[in-house]
């Protein structure tokens, strides 16, 4: 895409200060859009990624809030809306999760789970939806996983609310079209990420990216990058006719019956 292809527009990247949706966040600013960046835990990368924003040349609106609990939630849109006056794009980024076998899970950690992998995206669309068509359309992204139709490891929490995610990502999709807004969801496979990298050496398994790496089919980890392409795609004119669909980018991961 061009670098003007979404010059003064208004994206709003929850969980944007590292990883995927700080990758999601750049890559709006480089193609000319203002940015805001959410974060709820990490402040110090939030504003790293604010500033490389601005560094862009476009605004960074920075607001602390947990996109799982309604009042953190109104109270970010309220931001948006007081500093930009509407929005074009909303990418539902922000996701955390209990990871342990179904019988060790808790209540405490569903109900975590699920608002903020789940619920924030189809109370954050009720917010957005009258904002974006105030600038006459707009497009939700949300970031799903191969969790919501695949069985993972101590996954089940964050798989189950992944599923539901894609769920309201067709129902958006069909109701929110009618305004002019398109949803659709992008669902990554192994993504090299700092944390990725981190994890692996934590638990003194280096040769583990290489062995994900041997199960893509494409011979390489999907990057940051890779998502935040497909994500702009999907928040293009190009992308005007796919709607509630979920895309799935993992260079052929999820295909083969692994052995």
């Amino acid at each position: 895409m061009s670098n003007s292809s979404f010059t003064n527009k208004i994206a709003l990247v929850t969980g944007s200060g590292r990883g995927i949706g700080k990758a999601i966040a750049l890559h709006f600013a480089k193609n000319g859009a203002d940015v805001v960046i959410n974060f709820f835990r990490n402040r110090a990368p939030a504003e790293e990624t604010a500033l490389e924003v601005e560094k862009l040349g476009r605004r960074a609106l920075l607001v602390k809030a947990d996109v799982g609990d309604m009042d953190d939630l109104n109270r970010l849109f309220d931001e948006v809306e007081k500093e930009f006056g509407g929005l074009d794009i909303l990418i539902h980024n922000a996701a955390s999760g209990y990871n342990r076998p179904v019988m060790e899970q808790k209540p405490k950690g569903w109900d975590w789970t699920m608002n903020i992998n789940a619920r924030a995206l189809l109370f954050a669309a009720q917010r957005a939806a009258p904002l974006m068509e105030k600038r006459g359309g707009g497009s939700i992204v949300s970031i799903s996983s191969a969790g919501s139709v695949r069985v993972l490891p101590d996954y089940v929490v964050v798989g189950a609310s992944k599923a539901a995610l894609e769920s309201l990502t067709r129902y958006l999709g069909v109701e929110l079209i009618r305004r002019g807004i398109q949803v659709n969801a992008v669902s990554p496979g192994v993504v090299e990420t700092e944390a990725l990298h981190h994890f692996a050496s934590m638990g003194g398994q280096e040769n583990i990216l290489q062995k994900f790496t041997e199960m893509v089919p494409a011979g390489r980890l999907i990057t940051p990058e890779d998502v935040a392409e497909v994500v702009a795609f999907l928040c293009s004119p190009a992308a005007a006719m796919i709607v509630g669909q979920t895309i799935v980018v993992d260079g052929g991961y999820t295909l083969p019956i692994q052995q």
